[in-house]
């Protein structure tokens, strides 16, 4: 389509004068395009002038204007380093007169005008850079450099900062470049020469591109936003640059880089570079004390700029004032760098894209950002038509009615209907970002009763100042706002003290406190939830202090939705460890990830959204994601040096509760590794292992992978005691020594343990293999004769080695769980019943007649209230349960898991069963009934 064909609005000449003499100049043009030339000069004494010097090129360009572009950016390719000069002024005026009409007329939109100007800017810069490095390679001022190595102008690059690299540039905006220059492509006695030419580069094209001459100018360029510009060089090592940013950098530079992008030079480089820099722009836990850093970059501009006080439209700044372009930029950066740590989708540059993708995933609600966006798009084009006036890079509305009058003309509007839409703009605008900066409901906390009017021990309140969270002034200063809201929300729990107590735990335990508390002011709904956590489970609480970034799941994520299943706890952590490059950090990354789910399970167990039974499957899933994804990821790290798995590889075998779906929330894993060589009798690699040390390292690699402290802590406590010959054994067993011994060597206590055994990660056809052997071996190793005298020695040994401790020990102890779980496993491998549940196995034991059916019901009803007061306990407390220790809300927690009203008739309750279960046992270990 032709430019004529899309005007869908024109200007109207503010000076019918100035109109008419441009059209004159271009009498060939159409009725629609001399209108909007007509119009466009008589309000810009700028685009009229421009019009005047490109009348010889003007039609033909708005005939076609892409293909006008397109030829105008070829041409000056073509162009000789000593003319690029003079080209690049005339491309910009070509550049700007033709957008600048596109715009007016409404044939480009927003993004594409803004898009158009930075892809001229990109041009502009790469072409002045590689002319001037150039001049220093042909000097022999650049060591180790020829023209070969011009295309990447010899290892230097330019980032876009602000609306450059976001594709956003305004009509006349000046451009905003960090210069960076890779050191490693030079050798260290070159370093400082190298350094040398690439700032002299440096200085030149930025010369070229910001000089005026008679020519004009082609960008005003400012090179300030460098780290440190008082004392640093216009060019800056790559290193030099990290390093100032790692220990130095500032939040406000972490915003500037959201939009930084390499325009110029070695674009690969640059791109490494801004790899690097990733952690510093985006934090792995939600980041909200972003939110104030930002409030108050808002605020010091306002007073800089003198733009505060009450909003009125002469002379008002459409970036910086209120309700402004920055506004919006402001809110949409924070929003990004709060979330954009965990989530990728959220790290894009431009501002009506992020706007978008804040929607999406659910940040920003859809009509807020809608809303934003509409504002956004219409400042800017204000905007352009204020620059587009005289090509002068203002932001200010006009300061008197006939300046007014004329922006109205340019705009195609009328003055009241003009002003009208700006004050409903501008005040909506700042109705919407003041309400995320700065809520109004904060004022009310200072209503919050006194703390001596409160049911609280004032020494415990008053020990908070001397905690490692509150040494920052910052960190003091958000708390002195979330205090009394927190004290009023502990008072209102059944036991205030008991609450007081937990959550001073809490904020014993954190190590610093700007981010949580950021994190409890932007998200009050936290501060209930660890309140309701403090009242009742201490052990939790104090989790969280040392983990405090498992609160980002409650807030980015479906938190209290269902459970997904293993499927899709995989496809997660998957997608969250392929982001990080380097091993340790997957590791790192999987552990929070694990803290998270593993938080999850446990507030919906506190909150009675999942039972117990619920729960011990949930964190099998939970284990069982973990190794099914690290598995291959570990495998993979090993084959860098060793090779390839010889053979047909290895799985890793879940025993015990692991097995049996059934952890607690303090459970290790008990796990056995088998592989299947195959034949092959080692390993091809760049340091080859014979297939035995090559799985005993690989599975040593596997139990450090989830059991070694790393800086986000461990994932599990790894238990290899199950393998055959337990200690005495090799850590990983071949499929063919597994099966010998299996068959000729384990004892009775092995075949019960294999009862249990899951494979949880693995090739699949091996898994079939070991889980066939596995249903074998229970068909072939029940013999009731053996079996029954063995669990009863068995019984009397753990009886003697780990003794009872305290009446509500659930696991331990006569007719307890672990006795409970043994008579099931006995049961299993007599019937051969392949199913690993506690339930299958008290079946069988019914069904072979070795247990009658009261006997059967006694240990499923012992079992059962034994497993629900197991599940509670551990969440909550590492110790054995003492009622006296957990406080109202940990003992109404326990009551309502087992189902009692009071902890007298649970006492009463487990004792009974425990009494009728350790009956049963007796009987079934003493006098073994017949052997059909």
């Amino acid at each position: 389509m032709d430019f004529s064909s899309r005007i869908t609005r024109l200007p109207r000449a503010y000076d019918p004068e100035q109109g008419q003499d441009a059209r004159a100049m271009f009498p060939t043009l159409s009725d629609d395009l001399a209108d909007l030339v007509e119009g466009a000069a008589g309000c810009s004494p700028y685009l009229k002038t421009l019009a005047e010097k490109e009348r010889d090129w003007l039609p033909g360009a708005l005939e076609a204007p892409e293909a006008a572009l397109e030829a105008l950016e070829g041409e000056l390719r073509e162009t000789a380093p000593e003319a690029l000069a003079d080209a690049l002024r005339q491309g910009k005026r070509r550049v700007a007169l033709l957008i600048g009409l596109a715009d007016l007329a409404g044939v480009w939109p927003l993004e594409e005008v803004t898009g158009r100007l930075t892809d001229f800017a990109d041009l502009a810069c790469d072409l002045a850079m590689k002319a001037c490095v150039g001049a220093e390679i042909r000097r022999g001022k650049l060591p180790g450099k020829s023209a070969e190595d011009l295309d990447r102008a010899g290892g230097m690059v330019a980032l876009a900062m602000g609306k450059m690299g976001a594709g956003e540039l305004n009509y006349s905006s000046d451009i905003d470049l960090i210069c960076l220059f890779d050191e490693t492509q030079f050798d260290e006695s070159e370093y400082h020469e190298a350094r040398a030419s690439f700032v002299r580069a440096t200085r030149k094209m930025a010369a070229m591109l910001n000089d005026r001459t008679a020519e004009g100018y082609v960008f005003r360029t400012d090179l300030r936003l460098r780290p440190d510009p008082s004392v640093t060089p216009v060019c800056l090592a790559m290193a030099a640059a990290e390093t100032y940013y790692e220990s130095l950098g500032r939040t406000w530079e972490r915003a500037a880089y959201v939009k930084a992008r390499p325009c110029a030079g070695d674009l690969e480089a640059g791109e490494k570079f801004l790899e690097v820099l990733r952690p510093f722009v985006w934090r792995k836990h939600l980041d909200f004390a972003a939110i104030e850093d930002a409030h108050n970059m808002r605020l010091r501009i306002r007073e800089h700029k003198g733009l505060g006080g009450a909003l009125t439209l002469p002379g008002h700044n459409m970036k910086l004032g209120r309700g402004g372009i920055r506004e919006i930029e402001f809110f949409t950066q924070t929003q990004q760098i709060i979330a954009g740590g965990r989530d990728p989708d959220l790290r894009v540059r431009g501002t009506v894209e992020g706007l978008a993708r804040l929607a999406d995933k659910g940040w920003v609600p859809q009509d807020v950002a809608e809303v934003l966006t509409a504002h956004y798009r219409f400042h800017r084009e204000v905007e352009h038509r204020l620059q587009m006036l005289r090509d002068a890079q203002t932001h200010d509305l006009p300061g008197s009615e006939d300046e007014f009058d004329r922006l109205a003309a340019f705009m195609g509007l009328e003055t009241g209907a003009l002003k009208s839409e700006l004050l409903e703009r501008l005040n909506e605008v700042h109705r919407l970002i003041e309400g995320f900066f700065a809520p109004e409901d904060q004022e009310g906390a200072g209503d919050a009763p006194d703390i001596g009017e409160l049911p609280f021990d004032e020494e415990i309140i008053a020990r908070w100042p001397g905690y490692p969270a509150l040494r920052s002034g910052r960190a003091v200063e958000i708390f002195k706002r979330l205090k009394p809201d927190i004290l009023s929300r502990l008072a209102r729990t059944a036991q205030p003290n008991e609450a007081l107590l937990a959550f001073d735990g809490f904020l014993a335990g954190l190590p610093a406190g700007v981010q949580v508390f950021s994190l409890f002011e932007a998200n009050p709904q936290l501060v209930d939830l660890l309140v309701d956590i403090a009242g009742t489970s201490p052990k939790l609480a104090a989790h969280l202090s040392r983990n405090a970034g498992v609160f980002d799941a409650v807030i980015a994520g479906d938190f209290f939705a269902e459970w997904p299943g293993r499927g899709a706890l995989e496809a997660s952590l998957s997608e969250r460890i392929a982001r990080e490059d380097d091993y340790e950090r997957k590791l790192d990354s999987a552990r929070r990830w694990m803290k998270e789910w593993h938080f999850r399970i446990g507030v919906h167990h506190l909150r009675g959204l999942v039972s117990a039974d619920g729960a011990g499957a949930q964190y099998a899933d939970l284990a069982g994601a973990v190794i099914g994804v690290l598995w291959p990821v570990v495998m993979a790290q090993f084959a860098q040096k060793h090779g390839d798995a010889p053979g047909r590889g290895a799985v890793v075998l879940g025993m015990g509760s692991l097995g049996a779906e059934r952890l607690n929330a303090e459970s290790d894993l008990d796990l056995i590794v088998i592989y299947d060589a195959d034949g092959v009798e080692g390993s091809e690699g760049k340091r080859p292992l014979a297939t035995r040390p090559y799985y005993a390292r690989l599975t040593q690699a596997m139990i450090t992978a989830l059991s070694a402290p790393m800086a986000e802590g461990k994932l599990y406590e790894v238990d290899m005691r199950l393998r055959p010959s337990g200690h005495q054994g090799p850590v990983a067993a071949s499929f063919q020594s597994f099966r010998d011994y299996q068959r000729n060597d384990a004892w009775v206590w092995e075949h019960l343990a294999l009862t249990r055994a899951r494979v949880i990660a693995g090739p699949e056809a091996l898994a079939n293999d070991v889980e066939a052997f596995r249903a074998e071996i229970l068909a072939e190793k029940g013999a009731r004769d053996k079996v029954i005298p063995e669990v009863a020695a068995m019984r009397a040994r753990v009886a003697e080695a780990k003794p009872q401790d305290g009446p509500w020990d659930a696991k331990l102890g006569r007719g307890r769980l672990q006795e409970i779980e043994l008579m099931a496993q006995a049961g299993s491998l007599m019937a051969g019943e392949t199913r690993r549940s506690l339930e299958a196995g008290l079946a069988a034991c019914v069904a072979i007649g070795w247990l009658d059916d009261a006997a059967g019901e006694a240990l499923e009803r012992a079992a059962r209230l034994c497993w629900n007061l197991l599940q509670a306990a551990k969440l909550l407390s590492d110790r054995p349960l003492d009622p006296e220790r957990i406080g109202e809300g940990g003992l109404q927690f326990v009551l309502r898991e087992t189902g009692h009203e009071r902890m007298a008739e649970l006492r009463a309750d487990l004792d009974a069963a425990a009494e009728a279960a350790g009956a049963a046992i007796d009987a079934g270990l003493g006098t073994p009934q017949g052997e059909e």
